[in-house]
Parts: C-alpha cells; sequence; structure tokens
C-alpha cells in the first residue's frame, strides 16, 4: 500500500522538487529552493525532506547519442522548447543546451566526436552549432550557448514564456523549473517569464501567437497586455528575424488566426501595414465578405484544403460535403502534391508558407482599384496585376530569394484565370482548350498546381455557404483537367519538346537574330500543346506561314 502510495505522489509530481514532512507531500516547486520556500509559508516550524520527483521522459536517440560524447566534467543542460517538446512527447528538430562557458568550444568538440558538421553561431553569446544530416536529408541542429547571466537560473529567467524556461540535467534527468513552465505546459497557458520580457525582445510577440496556436494554448492577459505595449518596436528587430517567424506562422496550423491575433496586438501595421487596406472595403456578390474577411476566410480554407489533400486522409471522417468532393475529384493526386510541397525554393522556408503568403496578398489591391458601376457593381479592374507587384515589394523587403518573388509575382497575377475557366465550363459548358491549359502553366512559372489550391480556397473564400454544389462540381473539375495534364499529360500539353530552336529557324528561312525567332518558337510550342504540329517537318511549314504574315503586317504598319 505504501509503495502504491509512493508510485500515485512520483506520478502527480513527476519532474519537480516537493517538500515531504512525515512522507507526505506539503508543497512543490520548480527548484529545490522554491519547494523549500513554500513549505516555509505555511509549516514554518517543520523540517521538511526537499527531494526531487523524477519524470520518465525517453530521450530521442540523437539525445542519447550526444550523451556518450559529452566531456564527464562540463555542466551541461538542455534548455528551451526541447524540453517543452520532450515533456508532451512531440519531435523536436532543434536542440539547445545551455553550459557555464567555451559553448562554442563544446560544440567543436561535440561535432569532432560525432563526425557532422560544425558552424560558430554567435561569438558574442558565445554559442556553437552542431550540424547533423539525417538520412532523409533534413537537419537537426545542437546549439551550445553561455549562460545568459552568471548561472542557469539566470539563464532560464531570461527567456521568452515559461514554457520554454524548462532545463533538464542530462546527469540525472533532473527538471530545472524556477517559472512553473511545467505548470503552465499542463494548463496550456504562454506566460512571458518577466513583465520587459517583449520589451526586450519585441520578436517574442510574433513567437508567443506562432507557439499558441501551434501547441493550442492561450496567451495569458498580462502577457497579452506586455505585447500590446512593446508592439511599436517590432521595427527595431532585424527584418531577417521577423520574415523567419512569419514564415513558421504561415507554415503552421490556424494561420487566420494567428494573423488575426498579430491584428490585435498592434504588429501587424509594424510589419506588413499594406494588408490593413482590406480592412471595411466590400464587395459585389458573389464575395459574402469585406475584402480583409474573405482573405482570413481563404486562409481558413485553404488550410482545411491542404489537409483534406494530405497523404493517408481518410475522407470518410469529414462532415465536409465539398471536402468530400475534393477527395472524389482530386484526391488520387495526393502523393503528388505532397512531393510538390516536399520541394521548396529556399531550403529555410517551406513551399506551403510561401503559398500562404500569396494568399495573404492576392486580393491586397482590391483598396485601391475598386470602382463602381452605375448598376451599383463594384469592380476591382488589375487588382491582381497590381497586387502582384505589391507581394513582391514585400518580398523584396522580406529579403527573399529572387526564385521566391518570381513565384509570389506569378500566384497573384494570374490568381483569376482558374476563375475564368471555372466560370465559362458552369455557364456555357466549355472546358479550357489545350492551347489555354499550355498557356496557364506557362504563364504561371511554376506555380501552377499553387494557382489550382489557392483558386479552389479562394472560391470557398468568396460563396462561404451560399456556395452551389453544381459551382463547386465546376471548379473541380477545371482542377481535375489542369493536374490530369500537368502530371498525365506533361509532354502532349504542358511541356511539349521542341523541335526545334533559333539556329533551325535562322538556317531554314534564311532569317537574321531578332524578337520574331523568339515569337516563332513560341507560336510553335502553342500549336504543338494544341495537337495541331507533331513533328519537325509540320513545326518548318508552320514557322514559314507565320513568318509570311508576319512580313506582310511589317509592310502594312
Amino acid at each position: 500500500m505504501d509503495d502504491e502510495r509512493t508510485n500515485s505522489t512520483n506520478q502527480a509530481y513527476a519532474g519537480r522538487w516537493v517538500a515531504l514532512v512525515r512522507g507526505r507531500v506539503v508543497a512543490q516547486g520548480g527548484t529545490p529552493d522554491q519547494a523549500l520556500r513554500a513549505s516555509q509559508s505555511s509549516r514554518h516550524k517543520e523540517r521538511p525532506e526537499i527531494r526531487f520527483m523524477p519524470a520518465e521522459i525517453p530521450l530521442p536517440p540523437i539525445l542519447e547519442k550526444v550523451m556518450t560524447v559529452l566531456p564527464p566534467d562540463i555542466e551541461v543542460y538542455l534548455v528551451g522548447g526541447a524540453v517543452r517538446d520532450l515533456l508532451t512527447s512531440r519531435p523536436s528538430p532543434d536542440f539547445d543546451f545551455a553550459v557555464p562557458s567555451k559553448g562554442i568550444s563544446l560544440a567543436r568538440s561535440v561535432a569532432n566526436a560525432l563526425k557532422v558538421d560544425f558552424m560558430p553561431l554567435d561569438d558574442e553569446r558565445d554559442t556553437g552549432r552542431v550540424i547533423i544530416k539525417n538520412e532523409d536529408g533534413s537537419f537537426t541542429y545542437l546549439d551550445f550557448a553561455t549562460y545568459r547571466g552568471t548561472n542557469l537560473e539566470e539563464d532560464l529567467h531570461d527567456r521568452d514564456f515559461t514554457i520554454n524556461a524548462l532545463a533538464l540535467n542530462l546527469r540525472d534527468m533532473t527538471i530545472i523549473d524556477p517559472l512553473n513552465g511545467a505548470a503552465d505546459i499542463r494548463a496550456k497557458v504562454i506566460r512571458a517569464c518577466s513583465a520587459d520580457s517583449m520589451s526586450h525582445d519585441p520578436v517574442r510577440i510574433l513567437r508567443g501567437v506562432r507557439q499558441a496556436a501551434a501547441f493550442g494554448y492561450s496567451i495569458d492577459k498580462n502577457t497579452r497586455e506586455w505585447m500590446k505595449s512593446a508592439a511599436d518596436k517590432v521595427g527595431n528587430v532585424s527584418v531577417e528575424r521577423i520574415r523567419d517567424e512569419i514564415f513558421k506562422i504561415l507554415a503552421g496550423p490556424k494561420v487566420s488566426a494567428s494573423i488575426r491575433a498579430l491584428d490585435m496586438l498592434g504588429v501587424l501595421s509594424q510589419i506588413m501595414p499594406e494588408l490593413l487596406k482590406m480592412k471595411g472595403v466590400t464587395q459585389s456578390q458573389p464575395h459574402i465578405h469585406d475584402v480583409w474577411a474573405h482573405t482570413l476566410s481563404v486562409l481558413d480554407h485553404l488550410e482545411g484544403l491542404l489537409s483534406s489533400l494530405r497523404v493517408g486522409f481518410d475522407a470518410e471522417t469529414t462532415s465536409d460535403l465539398f471536402m468530400g468532393l475534393v477527395s472524389l475529384r482530386i484526391g488520387r493526386y495526393r502523393d503528388r502534391i505532397a512531393d510538390h510541397f516536399s520541394s521548396p525554393l529556399n531550403p529555410t522556408r517551406s513551399h506551403r508558407s510561401l503559398l500562404f503568403l500569396a494568399a495573404l496578398y492576392h486580393d491586397v489591391c482590391k483598396p485601391e482599384t475598386k470602382t463602381i458601376e452605375e448598376t451599383g457593381r463594384i469592380r476591382f479592374f488589375d487588382h491582381d496585376i497590381k497586387g502582384a507587384e505589391a507581394i513582391a515589394e514585400r518580398a523584396r523587403a522580406f529579403n527573399l530569394s529572387n526564385d521566391e518573388i518570381s513565384r509570389l509575382r506569378d500566384i497573384v497575377q494570374n490568381h483569376m484565370r482558374f476563375h475564368f475557366f471555372a466560370d465559362r465550363l458552369e455557364k456555357e459548358n466549355q472546358p479550357p482548350s489545350r492551347k489555354a491549359i499550355y498557356r496557364y502553366f506557362r504563364d504561371s512559372g511554376g506555380g501552377g498546381i499553387d494557382l489550382i489550391l489557392l483558386a479552389l480556397a479562394d472560391v470557398r473564400g468568396t460563396r462561404g455557404n451560399e456556395l452551389a454544389q453544381q459551382s463547386w462540381a465546376a471548379n473541380l473539375e477545371i482542377a481535375r483537367t489542369l493536374l490530369e495534364n500537368y502530371w498525365e499529360r506533361p509532354a502532349e500539353v504542358v511541356n511539349p519538346p521542341r523541335l526545334l530552336d533559333g539556329n533551325d529557324l535562322m538556317k531554314e528561312l534564311d532569317i537574321k537574330p531578332g524578337r520574331v525567332i523568339g515569337q516563332l518558337l513560341e507560336s510553335i510550342r502553342e500549336n504543338q500543346a494544341a495537337g495541331k504540329i507533331i513533328n519537325r517537318e509540320e513545326a518548318l511549314a508552320f514557322a514559314r506561314e507565320e513568318l509570311t504574315k508576319f512580313e506582310s503586317w511589317s509592310e502594312e504598319s
């Protein structure tokens, strides 16, 4: 019976220091001092026994391997989010270690022992990084940093949130928790370590919002107020740090809720103020929302769409008829869609996050292009073209790569084309021609699949519950047609093989270099896609005929 009581006590206070009086727990704390002080406040006349209640924390193989190469005479603690993830059984791609001194030196010795790469990360904070390449091509990072302050407890107090202010002694598996972060993990609360935590590093505001969405936690009321007070300091943070947090938000769950939170906290106006112009901009039917609410709705539907198209999704588990139809019509492309998203344009930013940024900006220039016709109908001419330049400007401000900027511009500039296809199919029963499909993928610059997914989310965000099943079926038929041509008929329609090059045209047609050669080559490829040109001889005959037209037009002009 005593053993059962002891086991129950150990489980209830696992990972905590407790004060015991006559075998009973009278107080607890994240450190021995905390447990002692807590017991003295209620049992000041008694001398408690301070004991650590060990937690059964299974370590990932990489940590077990690291422990075998750590020097025995150096005090090393696993700290921060990695400890939080261990306590919540979440996989962690990165591990931070705190040491009294010589962080870079220790990182180098660990890297040498493991025979992996090393790099000094921050000379000022004496931080070194061990880089481990995994079998699947991903990377695991081990960062070794000297304490922030004179000891471990000061280091933990200087962190962002209590759920991250935890340390694990790898020698004896003791958890050090001076700010009761484990309790906040159990309560699912994001709480700042101190009142000035946000003002010391305003990027923590974005991190708090991201982690609240990722873990399904709420943000403590006082912490929210501290976030609001520090919001105007976000502009003082390097654009790279802001960008990285934004992309982590866009890569995670509940994107629209996170964007709303950033807006309410006063951060959005500091980092992407152009988005706020969409608020209150009304739209005509079939839109049921203003531009801002529509944009947030598109983010929600895009998230739901990607979830329904993930590998392993069981269509029978959804109660959403529209998502069930998605599985029925294009579900067979799940594996290929997964492969598409597994190839980012930049290794530090996911493909998914880039698409969500495009979705956030796809209607950003509707406010400045709004016109009202005599009939009262609201139009937004060229909002797609102007929006493409707006997102390119934001992407440049975020220091994105040229490939990322080009992809974002192409997605926003062409986001209406899918809707034209679907509208024509629904109203005229006219599917897109092979030439139209070729031009769609040519002009999308590699973003054709992204455009399909954005368009489907856009339709649902436009009409909401008023979307007719017939209209949705037309949109899914266009999506199926485009995906089928892209993945099952690429050489016929999407990217037909070149039958001629510029040198061939100059030689066979006796013409000089110039713009007309590019025009002829592109016309040949369009007609290949349309099935009108099959071989080299037909391509040359077509080019001769087209050249005659060019020459006659030139003479007339």
